[in-house]
């Protein structure tokens, strides 16, 4: 009886150790979302320009790295068409209005503008 009642306490016990393995990791997601996560989910696959690093523009031909370097450092804006504001040359201009539609603006973050996070944000979906 002893030995009955030790195998089905055992198998109890894996089929529980099994169970938190499947359902413990989707429960975990949540609860490590940051403050990048949240960015990444309020842009969608557009350049949020508040809060994103110079290597964000690699994906967009002659923007990196010198128009890419102006638009980090001239923010933050109010919109995409403040771009329009820096100073730029015409090439960059021409440059800006092509691209405009995968830029967006949401409120800077301070999680992802302080320090070196303008050049590396650690964004890389």
């Amino acid at each position: 009886m002893k030995r009955l009642v030790s195998w089905l306490m055992s198998g109890v016990l894996m089929a529980g150790l099994l169970l938190s393995l499947i359902i413990a990791p989707a429960a975990q997601a949540d609860s490590l979302r940051n403050v990048a996560d949240d960015k990444i989910t309020e842009r969608g696959d557009k350049i949020d320009l508040n809060n994103c690093s110079v290597r964000r523009f690699q994906a967009f031909p002659g923007m990196y790295p010198t128009l890419a370097g102006k638009i980090v450092l001239g923010g933050p804006y109010n919109s995409v068409d403040d771009l329009l504001n820096l100073d730029l040359t015409d090439r960059q201009k021409e440059l800006v209005e092509k691209y405009k539609g995968n830029f967006t603006v949401t409120p800077p973050s301070i999680a992802l503008n302080e320090g070196f996070d303008r050049i590396n944000d650690g964004q890389y979906r």
